[in-house]
Parts: structure tokens; C-alpha cells; sequence
């Protein structure tokens, strides 16, 4: 509020975005409208695990665009640590289809162990080029001050790290996280009034999955919902992969980053673990991903994470990044996967 220059009498309605079975609180939207002196205001809550808040980001647009509200809010939060890892492994394992797949116990990392092997089968991507990738955003997480984890690694120590789902190891895999997110989102008259350094939804693109793994085959390399949501996102944007100057990607374990390489075109497919291996995505090179330090190093409490990326990019677009600031940044992509590909919101921001 305080950046966007505005008072609660101003926000219009607020989304509320979290994935709520890891909250005591059924449901938050009305406790956080409350803590946040937002009532008499419409609130709404939104979940698509963890692709929450950037769903909510496109609900929040399209208030505004239909005329119904000129500012809104949009919070994504999450506290995961009131539950166990434990606890937390076998909530997460219920993101999947809880008929024919939870109740034999898969967990998130077995899910996108099953996404590296095939990866690594179809197009011999190795470890030690998923390695790299949690080297890279462990080593930006250092220069971000509100990220998790602040030490840097090396690939001797992803690789020698506790075998979690082979193949992934501790390194390969975020952690459970605490934190919160907030977007202020207005109409154009409105965010003119309200700043002199606006950055513009250029693109958006949301699409889905089915929720059974066994609906998707044959082959799990890919997201079909990633793919979907960055053709509508690019489409609507009117540009190319090859326009993007800085993207916030979904990595959540380190071949989803290699994998979201390939389904939003950086690089041509089966070349995302090349991609990773080369330093091509390290800032100053062809595509600076995640140099907040991604889901892996900078956290991932679940609802927060989508409006985490927005943040990133803005401060991006703006010139106001530091140390990681990609010179002369116009255009940032945002992609927020859910659950084990079921949902996937794209965001293209623009100056």
C-alpha cells in the first residue's frame, strides 16, 4: 500500500490466495480481510494449490477489466510449518487424484521423480545438470535478503545431498516455507494517479491438466498445461520466447526448471538441461531465470508464491533489482505451475 501510494479505503476487493489444506483456518480470506482493515470490501478466496496466487492474479484482472472494481488486492500466503514434514509430505501427496494414486502413497518428490526419469530417458538429461540448476538459484538466493536459504552450493554438494525420489536429492527439492506475498493491482487511470513507474499485464494465459497421472501419457517430459497457458500468455502479449528479457519459473524441483525451459521455448526441446549445464540462464546470459533464487532457495510457501513472482518482475521492470538487475529489462514472464501440472497460470508483464 505504502508503494502504491493507496489506503484500504481505496483497495476495492481483495483475493485471498493459499492453499488451504495446510491452514487450521478453513477458510482465510475473511481472517485476512479482517487483519487487514479490508471489510466492508469484498474478499474472495482462491485456490489452485500451488498456482494460487496467479490465478488470482488473472481473477484480479479481470475485475478490473470488466468495470466491476478499479483496485484490488491480491494476497497469497501460507504457513506450512505448523504441520510436520510429514504431515505436510502426505497433505502435498493429496494433490494428486485421491482415489487411485494418494492412497499409495506418492508424495511431491516421487510425482516429479517420475518427470526427471522420463526426462532423462527420452532426451539424456543428466544429475549433474539438474545440479546446476539449484546451484544457480541457491547462489542469486545470497543476494536476495528475503530468501530462505543464504549459502551457496556446489554441484558436489547437490549431488552427494540425501537421495529424497531418485533421482531427485535434498538440493533437487524446495523446502516447506513460511511467507506471504501482496499485488496491488488498478486500472490504468488509476495506477497513472498512483505512480509514475507502472508495469503493465501485457499476457495471460491459464490452462489445465487432467488430475491422473495415467490421463497424461505417454510420456512425462512435458507439462501440456505449461504449454497451453504460454501460447495464450504469448499470444495475447504479441511476442515471441525470444522477446522475454527476464522469467520467474516454477521450480519447485530442478527438472520442472529444465522441463519449463522447453514448454515456455527458451530453448528448443530436450536442450533444457544444455541449457542449464552452459550458464544460459545465469543473468547477463540468454535467458536470466529465477536470480531471486526460485522456489528452491528463495522458499515456496504454496499461495504466496505466484504474487512472489509478480514482485520479482516488477522490481525488475522498474530498475529497482540491485545487484541482479538485467539491464534495460521491458519484458518478464511469470510461470506458476499447480500440484503436479494440473493448473498452470502464465503472466507476461510489460514497462
Amino acid at each position: 500500500m505504502e508503494d502504491a501510494q493507496v489506503t484500504t479505503n481505496e483497495i476495492q476487493a481483495s483475493i485471498v490466495c493459499s492453499a488451504t489444506h495446510y491452514d487450521k483456518q478453513r477458510t482465510p480470506a475473511g481472517v485476512i480481510a479482517e487483519y487487514l482493515g479490508l471489510n466492508p470490501q469484498p474478499t474472495f478466496n482462491v485456490e489452485a494449490v500451488c498456482a494460487s496466487s496467479g490465478v488470482g492474479l488473472r481473477i484480479g484482472w479481470s475485475f478490473i477489466s470488466s468495470g466491476l472494481h478499479d483496485t484490488v488486492a491480491v494476497v497469497g500466503f501460507q504457513k506450512m510449518t505448523e504441520l510436520s514434514s510429514a504431515e505436510v509430505q502426505e497433505v502435498m501427496g493429496r494433490s494428486g487424484d485421491v482415489m487411485w494414486e494418494s492412497p499409495f502413497g506418492t508424495t511431491m518428490p516421487a510425482y516429479f521423480a517420475l518427470y526427471a526419469k522420463s526426462h532423462m530417458q527420452k532426451y539424456g538429461t543428466t544429475e549433474e545438470q539438474l545440479a546446476k540448476v539449484a546451484v544457480k538459484n541457491h547462489f542469486y538466493a545470497t543476494k536476495n535478503p528475503k530468501a530462505m536459504f543464504q549459502e551457496e552450493i556446489t554441484v558436489e554438494d547437490v549431488l552427494k545431498s540425501r537421495m529424497i525420489a531418485s533421482p531427485l536429492k535434498r538440493y533437487d527439492c524446495c523446502a516447506n516455507s513460511d511467507g506471504a506475498a501482496c499485488i496491488i493491482l488498478a486500472s490504468e487511470d488509476v495506477a497513472r494517479k498512483v505512480t509514475d513507474t507502472p508495469v503493465w499485464v501485457a499476457g495471460l494465459g491459464l490452462a489445465s491438466s487432467p488430475m491422473a497421472l495415467t490421463s497424461r501419457g505417454p510420456s512425462y517430459a512435458s507439462f501440456d498445461c505449461s504449454v497451453n497457458a504460454a501460447k495464450q500468455a504469448y499470444g495475447m502479449a504479441r511476442i515471441k520466447p525470444k522477446d522475454v528479457d527476464i522469467a520467474e519459473v516454477h521450480d519447485c524441483f530442478t527438472i520442472t526448471e529444465i522441463i519449463n525451459y522447453e514448454d515456455l521455448g527458451f530453448c528448443e526441446r530436450g536442450r533444457g538441461g544444455k541449457l542449464a549445464e552452459e550458464g544460459q540462464t545465469y543473468l547477463g546470459s540468454k535467458i536470466p531465470v529465477n536470480i531471486d533464487g526460485g522456489l528452491l532457495a528463495k522458499g515456496h510457501p504454496v499461495g504466496a508464491t505466484g504474487a512472489s513472482q509478480i514482485r520479482t518482475l516488477v522490481k525488475q521492470l522498474r530498475g529497482e533489482a540491485g545487484e541482479t538487475q538485467v539491464n534495460g529489462a521491458e519484458i518478464g514472464l511469470a510461470h506458476n505451475l499447480g500440484g503436479i501440472g494440473m493448473y498452470c497460470a502464465v503472466t507476461i508483464l510489460k514497462t
